[in-house]
C-alpha cells in the first residue's frame, strides 16, 4: 500500500490504482457519513492498510475530511 496520507482523495485513488489495485473505499472521518461525491474535494486524514503492507481488492480504505476542515496535513 503507498502512503497517500494528505493526498486529495482523487490522486490518493490515482496513486492506488498505479499500484495495480482498482477497487479502494472511503470514509468521512468525522463520523458523520458524508459522501465523496467530488474527490477532489476531499483528503485522506487515515488510511488502512497501512503504508508498505501489501493489499488487494477493496483492502483499501481511505479516512478524509473535506479541504478545510481540520486535520494534521
Amino acid at each position: 500500500m503507498p502512503n497517500v496520507v494528505c493526498m486529495n482523495l482523487q490522486d490518493a485513488q490515482d496513486t492506488i490504482q498505479e499500484a495495480g489495485v482498482f477497487y479502494s473505499r472511503s470514509k468521512d472521518a468525522t463520523g458523520q457519513g458524508r459522501s465523496q461525491i467530488l474527490d477532489r474535494n476531499w483528503i485522506v486524514v487515515g488510511q488502512t492498510p497501512g503504508p508498505g503492507t501489501p493489499f488487494g481488492e477493496g483492502e483499501a480504505v481511505l479516512s478524509v475530511v473535506k479541504i478545510g476542515e481540520p486535520n494534521d496535513c
